[in-house]
This record gives C-alpha cells, structure tokens and sequence, in this order.
C-alpha cells in the first residue's frame, strides 16, 4: 500500500484534471450570444443602375448603405451594374437582393422577376419623378423632328425611360416608323453623362437623358446651359427607387422600408439625406409606375422571355 498510494494520488489528480479540461473545452464551445449574433450576421446585395460614373455613384450611394447597416445591423453591400439591359440578368447571377431601379428597369424586373417597391426619395425640392429629355446643340439647326433626319442620335440604352423610351414616343408621335432608316447613325452611350457630353462636343447631334442628371452636371458645366438646348420632355416618372426580390425576408422588408421611411426623423438621418441629395424618402407602390407602364404600352413594347422588344 505503501508504494500504490503515490500512483494512486497521480491518477486521481490526471482524472481531475481531465474532467476539468474537457468542461472547459465544452464551455470554449459553446457559442455566446455575441458570437451567435456575428454567426447570423447577413449581407445585402443591393444594385445600382449605371447612370453616372461609378465613383460618383458610390460618392452618393455608400453614407445611405452605411446608415441603413448601422440601423438594421444588416450590412449592405453596394454593386455598381455594367449596364442597364442586363440588371435582370445580373439581378440573378449575382444572388443581388435589391437595387435602386430606373423606372423602365423596374417595370422590367417586376415583369421578369416580380421585384417590390419600398420607397423612393423626395428631392430637396419636393419632388420624387424626373422625366427626360431630347437635346441638340444651340448651333445645330435642329428644332423638330423632321431636322432630325439624316442625323445622329445618341441614347443611353434600351433599358432607361430618359434614354431610350422617351425617343421611340417622340419619333411615333412625329409619324417615324423607323427611326434607325430615318437617321443616319443611332448608338448606346451607357450613362446620361455621356449622352449629354457626346452632344456637347458634337459627336453626336441629338441626345436623349434624364433631367436630374443633366441639371447636375449643368451646375458644374455652365457649356451645357451655353451651348445645348431643350427640345422636349416625357411625363414625370418615379425617381430611382429600392425595390426589393420578393421572396426576401418580411421582417427584413419591413425593417428596411421603416429605416429609410423615418430617415429625416433624426439628425444622423438628415445628415445621410443631405448627402444623397434627398429630403426624405417616401412610400413607393407598383402603382407609381403607371406612367411608365403608359409609355411602354404606347411604343409597343412587349416582354419576353429573354428580356422584352418593340416596334421594327
């Protein structure tokens, strides 16, 4: 007994040990709240449409994502698109949840993928629609359709109410059928910047582009308000909009909807709206897009199942 006892304290004390070492592994295991937040933590895909240049995008897009994540304690996550025509395509090749749609490529995406409407900003000015325009140079001779033939035209893409649908209504309102025979070159710019500057420095003779983005750039440009000039505009349509996939989470479309809905309600709000150049934002339905659905019915648009076509 006299030489086991030894063995026997060592064994009793690796024993203890054991068990104190595998309750601590089991407690190093165990997820605390905190961890178990971080775990559920989900990021945001939202989109934005192509209108100016990417960094000017980001500049006014990334202080409302960084507000909406500090509020919602969801991160969201910012994609400048390539371009507008494929947004339905991109939309669900990069798993997007959202984006700030353009008029036309909302009624689009709720066409093809059923997207919903959350809300859209209203303007320091009061208002939450732009509408587009048809400019030429003050010195090109152009001041109706009929000036227009032989010319060239440059739109922005065949996904923008501004820069594509509001031309096609202004040519069938004139009696042009065929516009592509009727002018002599008609091409894609991408952005309204650069419909409004291929005009400006005469690349082309006629520009189409929406309002919001042609006065801005006029602010700093003062040759845009010099040498280009007005010929006509569309109907107002809703301003760029977030719209939403509809099999997102309820609670998180809820909980989206209310944070930009009461942005204006506190001074770290007011401050991001200042920023994005926004008063407030406000409640946004399908039906808002009305005017849009108007247009797309007037040039004979259809959708189809590899994107949409009209017309010739």
């Amino acid at each position: 007994m006299k030489h086991n006892f030894p063995v026997f304290i060592k064994l009793s004390l690796m024993l203890c040990l054991c068990v104190f070492l595998t309750a601590g592994c089991k407690k190093v295991e165990s997820p605390s709240p905190g961890a178990a937040k971080s775990a559920d933590e989900k990021t945001l895909l939202v989109g934005l449409i192509p209108e100016r240049n990417i960094f000017e995008q980001m500049e006014q897009y990334e202080p409302l994502a960084d507000y909406i994540s500090r509020k919602t304690g969801t991160k969201v996550k910012l994609k400048v698109l390539t371009r507008y025509g494929n947004i339905v395509d991109n939309f669900v090749a990069l798993n997007l949840d959202g984006a700030f749609f353009g008029s036309f490529t909302y009624a689009l995406a709720h066409a093809k993928l059923g997207v919903e409407p959350l809300a859209r900003p209203e303007k320091l000015h009061g208002v939450s629609t732009y509408y587009g325009l048809i400019f030429v140079r003050e010195d090109s001779g152009i001041r109706n359709a009929a000036d227009m033939k032989g010319k060239t035209f440059a739109f922005v893409d065949r996904a923008t109410t501004a820069g594509y649908l509001l031309p096609l209504a202004f040519f069938k309102d004139n009696g042009i059928r065929d516009y592509r025979a009727f002018l002599k070159e008609a091409y894609f710019t991408g952005t309204h910047e650069d419909a409004v500057y291929d005009v400006l420095n005469k690349k082309a003779d006629i520009g189409a582009a929406k309002n919001t983005v042609y006065s801005e750039m006029a602010k700093t440009n003062g040759r845009i308000e010099e040498e280009l000039t007005v010929l006509t505009r569309s109907p107002d349509v809703p301003e760029n909009g977030l719209a939403v996939r509809r099999d997102l989470d309820s609670s998180m479309k809820k909980m989206l909807k209310e944070t930009l809905l009461n942005m204006n309600n506190d001074e770290d709000g007011r401050e991001v709206l200042k920023k994005f150049g926004a008063k407030r934002f406000i409640v946004t339905t399908d039906a808002d897009y009305q005017s849009v659905y108007d247009y797309i019915k007037k040039i004979d648009m259809y959708f189809t199942s590899s994107g949409y076509g009209n017309g010739p």
